[in-house]
């Protein structure tokens, strides 16, 4: 118990030490820290100006990993994803390979001149899009992600409505994401859900299928502000002492496992961040993957852990309890 960090002393506590990876399910790919936002919320840290943009070669290593192995679903990331120029030749190749493909996109790249295409394009290949939209009401979403996103966001969804996106069996899947504003756990995902549904449709003609409420993590941009604002303390007081055993057992750790743009791995997209590598004897990066080593691995974990173990839970899709 010496050598533990706080958090492993939790999952001890829980009887969950080590945690394990059971499997593989998402191959989780962030293509780069190249974004056209500068979201205060961002645990990326991403923006105008980052030059991580992931290469065609580290594109088709991660291709030929999806063709020796069954991992179904790939989740693509950023920064924002769509502009990396091989964006949608990446796409296309692993929806060649029968994989269910999901983008998470902040949505106002979509109202870029180079981008408005896109939708139809998400629409012809069948891609998930899972969108941030931290709030229904303009004020609050421009104050966390900048001036103007709100206008830009809700002409990205009314376009990806009009396509088919959020309408119930159209096969075009259309999720949101939530981000608490400060430093605050997110409500009840359920109950928000219903207030996003009610407000969305009544004040915007909007629908969607899913909303998901992920907790802000105290890394990158978000860990600026907590200092900046002298939240820090209070904000890791609040997620340690909601710390939630059954959502411990369900992170999303378990079953992702996380590329970053140079093809190093990791446990999640956060670790990612953190440049806490996939270790305990596991490959750290694509060019030594080895499916079996990397479906028993041992989680690296570190305080940050507590964000997504508070409460009901917190993962790439959502609450996890």
């Amino acid at each position: 118990m010496d050598n533990l960090n706080p958090f492993d002393i939790s999952l001890s506590k829980s009887a969950l030490y080590p945690l394990t990876a059971t499997g593989i399910t998402i191959f989780q790919v962030n293509v780069g820290r190249l974004c056209n936002q500068l979201c205060k919320h961002c645990h990326v840290d991403a923006g105008p100006d980052r030059k991580e943009v992931m290469q065609k070669n580290t594109m088709e290593a991660c291709l030929d990993i999806i063709e020796k192995t069954d991992i179904p679903t790939i989740d693509i990331t950023g920064g924002a994803p769509e502009m990396n120029p091989n964006f949608r030749w990446f796409i296309k190749e692993f929806r060649k390979r029968g994989r269910h493909v999901m983008v998470r996109s902040n949505l106002t790249i979509l109202a870029e001149p180079d981008y408005k295409d896109l939708p139809e394009f998400f629409a012809e290949n069948k891609v998930e899009v899972i969108a941030s939209f931290p709030h229904y009401l303009e004020q609050t979403l421009d104050r966390q992600r900048g001036n103007g996103v709100f206008k830009k966001s809700i002409e990205a969804l009314k376009q990806l409505n009009s396509i088919g996106y959020g309408k119930q069996d159209s096969g075009h899947v259309l999720n949101l994401v939530y981000n608490p504003a400060g430093a605050f756990l997110s409500p009840s995902q359920k109950a928000l859900e219903a207030d996003y549904k009610r407000e969305m449709l009544k004040r915007y003609g909007i629908i969607f299928n899913n909303l998901y409420t992920i907790t802000n993590m105290p890394i990158g941009r978000f860990f600026n502000y907590l200092n900046s604002s002298e939240n820090y303390t209070s904000y890791m007081e609040k997620i340690i002492l909601s710390y939630n055993p059954t959502a411990a057992s369900l992170v999303m750790c378990r079953y992702t496992l996380s590329v970053g743009w140079d093809g190093s791995l990791y446990d999640c997209d956060f670790n990612q961040m953190l440049g806490m590598k996939v270790n305990h004897g596991a490959p750290s990066h694509i060019k030594a993957f080895d499916i079996a080593r990397l479906c028993n691995r041992q989680i690296v974990t570190g305080i940050h852990c507590y964000g997504c173990t508070a409460g009901g839970g917190s993962s790439c899709g959502g609450a996890v309890t």
